[in-house]
Formats: C-alpha cells, structure tokens, sequence
C-alpha cells in the first residue's frame, strides 16, 4: 500500500501514527529509546542550524534574471553576454557583512551584493558589495580585520577601541571608511543601493584577446540611504526591516531592477595608471574609463524556502566561466581560495549540488563520495583521470589566458602607497551637508574608543586626506590635529 500524500511521514518515508505522544514504559513511565519518531525529530531539530557565515551572516535573497542589452561579445566570450536580448536566470543575496544571522539590518555597515548566474557554461558568481573599494587589499590581512568587527573575546561587546586601532594602522582603509561613514554607510532598502564587483577581473574573447575591467549595478530606483538616527530607530522597531522590503516589493509586483556596466581598461595600461589597478582599495576614474552598459538585471521571484535557497546559497569569485579570469588582485586571489573552503566547511563538500547552487549545465568530474552526497554519485562510470575508457577530458581551448609575471618569491607590499588622493577627493565632493553628517558619524563613533592614541593616530589620516576633514573631526573629539602633520 503506497502513503498517502496527506500522511505524515517519517525522513525515510514510512507512515507516522501518532505525532502528538511519545512512547512510554506505561502513562507515566520513562520514555522509551525504540520510539525512533521521537528520536530523529530530536536529533534532526538538534541540526536545523549549519553554522552561520562567519561573515555576511545577516541576508535576504531573490531570484531573477539578467539581459544583455549591448554588445560586449569583443571582449569576452562569456555564453551569456554574448548576443543582445539573451536571458540569464540568476539568484542574488544582498546582506549586512559584521553582524550575527540576528542583527538589524540598519547598521552601518557594507552590504554584501552577490550574483549567480545560472549560465549555458556553468554557473558564474560576482561576489561583491555595495561599495566599489574594501577596507584591505591583501587577503592576509582579512582574518584581522574581521576580528576587529566582531565581539571582544572577554566582555562579548563590540569594541570601539579594535576597530579604530586597526583602522589606524591600516591607512589603505581609509578611503572605504570615509564611504562606510557617509551617507551611503546605512542604505535605506537593498533595492536603494549600488552594487560593484569592487575586483578586477579580466575579460577575455574568443580570440584569446584580454582587458581589465570592474563591474558597477546602478540601481534603477534611485539611491536612498537613512541617517544614524532613523536607522538606529528602525533597528529597535523593526530589525529584519531590508529583508522584509525586498520580500513584500517582488511580492506585489515592483520588480527591483539594476543596469549592469563595465569599465575598461586596456592590458598594458595597467603598468603605467598612476594608481595600481589591482588594488581593491583604490577606483577607477570614470573619466579614464568611462562605463560601458552591458546589460539589466531584474529580480521578481521571492524563494519558497528562506533556509533551502538564502541560507544555504554559496558564492565565490572562484566560481567562473569562459571568457571572465582573475586579476592578480592580492585581496581576490585570496578570496579564490577562502569563499568556496567556508562553504565547504559550512554546508558540505557537496554543496554545489543543492538546487540552489547546482549549475543549469551538465557537470562531468571525478569528484566523488563525501558526507550528503545525494545523487548518484557517478554510478559506476569511470572515477579517475586520465582513462581510456571514454571519461570527460579537459578542453584546451577554455584554458585561461596567461599574463606576464616578474620578481623574486617573496612577501611583497604593493609598489603603490597613496591612500590619501582619492579619500581626499571623495571628500571634497560631498556637499557641505553631507560632510557635517560623515565628521559628525565619524565623531560619534570614535568617541567611544578610550585611547587619545588611537584617536591622534586616525586624525593624522583624515586630515592627510584633507585638512579640513581632519581638523573637522579633531575638534569634534576635543583633540588638537597632531604637529607632525
């Protein structure tokens, strides 16, 4: 006899006859071990939580997809970018980066934008943020800066006093705090923010012809972003506030959209732009490299299962097809390497094969066994390579491009240290409202590190940046701008 489909079951598929009283020795009798009902109810509620993210833990997700609206096929021969009008189905994940899984979402803090697209030729993954620079631009130094955000090991508090020290010995940061602590550091709905690659990527065509080139989301719907006050305020009231926006605005029908551009910028320019292109901490002008369209991105199903899609979605910039490489991007290269192992450790060796992350192209490898494997693991078909007995073999012609390389093995610092111009100019554009505001979060902030060391230390590094952006926020703490600068 076959269940019926209104039977509760259990994981293996039997029949469930009482779901509301466990087995007793007797009414009042201990409860017994052979009630396996009860027990894989237990142990499976015991396992509901794999670990959280250790960063970006605090999301929300949409699917939809991505049309090509120009044609870039001269620099990449990337399938899915490859004619006008071509669709792309994709999933994304917008999220806070330092908080826990149950943070508000109206914190300063950079939001993690990640696509994947599902393509012809695999799956490709853009991991970025909301912000076209990172903190850090060498991947060693990650681990650090991330301890920095999270909690004190003694009091569980977040700590003031790390990340201002950090901050302050890490001048290269100064360019992503000016921007964390503007306007823009507490946008008012994913759907009001920008979204950037940050990296540089290469783009390779079908020639084998290469260019550098960073991505940028402009968000159709006009940038809106809240001050300290009202997010402070939406985060006690309503601390799940961007997640529930994005959920209820696909839910009625007001499709969130973006335009996808590239800049870029020819091979050989890179050895010779006054800043390094491969460091993530530094943009390029757009009036060297102006922004190319590319295509539109629209999100308009919501997931019918946060834990199944959101949570367990997986994203690394490792993740890519023909036609888009890596840069030698010393923070990138890194991230190669450490997106997909936290995956690995965080939802399985197979958490590629989930529906959520499985590609819409067909997979052909000798990957087999580990723990959850839940297809058929190969069967009995050839498990090694080379073979001779018809196994999937490599294709020479996907091989990724080479670009010249020099020097000595050794621990090496980028050639180029000016971490001042372009935080500096990033400033000087802001309107005079707008800085009252950035000095006056910057204040806030850094009033509450106990260190006048700490402090001296930062405002050397805003008013390098601008005398008057460090003068402002030296005043604003009670302290004078050091003599030395």
């Amino acid at each position: 006899m076959t269940t019926n489909k209104n039977n509760l079951t259990t994981s293996w598929g039997a029949p469930v006859g009482d779901n509301q009283n466990s087995m007793t020795a007797g009414s009042r009798g201990p409860t017994l071990i052979q009630d396996v009902h009860l027990l894989e109810k237990l142990a499976h509620f015991n396992r509901e939580r794999v670990p959280e993210r250790v960063v970006h833990a605090k999301g929300a997700g949409a699917h939809g997809y991505f049309e090509v609206t120009n044609d870039v096929s001269k620099y990449t021969k990337a399938e899915f970018l490859s004619e006008v009008g071509k669709r792309t189905p994709l999933f994304v994940r917008f999220s806070t980066v330092a908080g826990e899984n149950g943070s508000a979402d109206s914190v300063r803090d950079p939001r993690g934008f990640a696509v994947k697209f599902y393509t012809e030729e695999g799956n490709y993954d853009l991991v970025g943020n909301n912000t076209p620079v990172f903190f850090i631009r060498d991947a060693i130094k990650f681990p650090d800066f991330i301890h920095t955000q999270k909690r004190h090991p003694v009091t569980h508090l977040k700590n003031p006093n790390a990340v201002w020290d950090f901050w302050s010995l890490s001048p290269e940061s100064l360019h992503q705090v000016t921007i964390l602590m503007s306007d823009r550091g507490i946008p008012a709905t994913y759907r009001h923010m920008h979204g950037f690659g940050s990296h540089t990527f290469k783009w390779v065509n079908a020639e084998g012809e290469g260019v550098w080139i960073k991505y940028h989301f402009k968000t159709e719907q006009g940038i809106k972003n809240l001050t300290e006050e009202v997010g402070t305020k939406i985060a006690g009231e309503n601390p799940d506030y961007h997640t529930q926006d994005l959920y209820e605005a696909i839910e009625k029908g007001d499709f969130p959209a973006w335009k996808l551009y590239v800049q870029i910028m020819p091979l050989e320019d890179a050895d010779t732009y006054r800043f390094d292109p491969f460091d993530v901490t530094k943009v390029w002008s757009q009036k060297d490299y102006p922004l190319i369209e590319v295509g539109r991105m629209v999100l308009n199903r919501n997931p019918e299962n946060y834990f199944a899609e959101v949570e367990q979605a997986t994203f690394s910039p490792g993740t890519l097809v023909p036609g888009i490489e890596p840069s030698p991007d010393k923070m990138l290269q890194g991230r190669l390497f450490a997106y997909a192992d936290a995956h690995r450790y965080r939802v399985g060796a197979n958490h590629n094969s989930l529906p959520i992350n499985r590609p819409k192209a067909e997979v052909h490898n000798y990957q087999r066994d580990g723990q959850m494997r839940f297809d058929s693991n190969g069967g009995g078909s050839v498990y090694y390579e080379p073979n001779s007995l018809g196994g999937p073999q490599e294709s020479p012609e996907n091989k990724t491009t080479a670009y010249p390389v020099s020097g000595s093995a050794d621990s090496t610092a980028y050639d180029h240290n000016d971490h001042y111009t372009q935080a500096g100019d990033l400033y000087r554009l802001l309107s005079e409202e707008e800085r009252t505001r950035l000095v006056s979060n910057i204040v806030g902030s850094m009033k509450q590190v106990t260190k006048d060391e700490i402090k001296l230390r930062q405002i050397q590094h805003f008013y390098k940046a601008d005398p008057e952006y460090g003068t402002r926020v030296a005043e604003g703490l009670g302290l004078s701008v050091p003599q030395e600068v």
